[in-house]
């Protein structure tokens, strides 16, 4: 039996049996060996194989009598309910390799920002010693260059200050670009001599 492990026995069995029809491995009409002999050859319970039997029969795969006589009603509809759950599957497959993906893509985030952070902290204890030094400064939702990019702002050309990240809700853009629009609440992560601070704030206020 081709068992797939991330779905249910009795749904996995259901499937098997479909295939087995759909290839004509079992025929049209065939009648299938009762519950008892079906638990033994799949080795689960007889209320396993009663839930594998209703799927195909409520999919006009299989009959079921009240007798629990099973009667292969047909190849086609084999086929069709093959297709249909394992379109589903793949699916649901999809959605949890996506789902992962978030996961992973959170943490990455998550660790860029400790990152910076920390990077931010080293460089406030050498203030003293380095010329320039990264500053944060948050832009306000009516700041001047909010909707503006950093080249319509003339940030270096202005104040000749270098940004190095935009730090956006849980996300960090690193080496943004000349390109990049700036947003309400976005946090610039910039380096530069002098007070660069005060220029920068200015100018995003301006």
């Amino acid at each position: 039996m081709r068992i797939k492990s991330n779905i249910p026995v009795y749904e996995s069995i259901a499937m098997d049996v479909a295939e087995r029809i759909a290839a004509g491995e079992i025929s049209v009409g065939e009648k299938i060996s009762g519950r008892t002999i079906l638990s033994s050859q799949y080795n689960v319970s007889p209320e396993t194989i009663r839930k594998a039997m209703g799927l195909l029969a409520q999919a006009d795969v299989v009959a079921v009598s009240q007798g629990k006589e099973v009667i292969v009603l047909s190849r086609e509809e084999a086929g069709e309910f093959l297709q249909h759950h394992q379109s589903m599957h793949s699916t649901y497959s999809l959605k949890q390799e996506l789902e992962l993906l978030m996961q992973r893509k959170n943490e990455i985030n998550e660790r860029l920002d400790d990152v910076l952070d920390q990077i931010i902290r080293y460089t406030d204890r050498l203030r003293n010693l380095q010329p320039f030094n990264p500053v944060e400064i948050t832009i306000p939702e009516q700041a001047s260059a909010v909707g503006r990019s950093v080249a319509q702002l003339g940030l270096w050309q202005r104040t000749g200050a270098t940004l190095i990240a935009i730090r956006r809700g849980t996300d960090i853009i690193i080496s943004p670009g000349s390109g990049a629009t700036l947003q309400a609440g976005d946090r610039m992560v910039v380096v530069g001599s002098g007070n660069i601070l005060t220029k920068v704030t200015e100018l995003i206020n301006e």
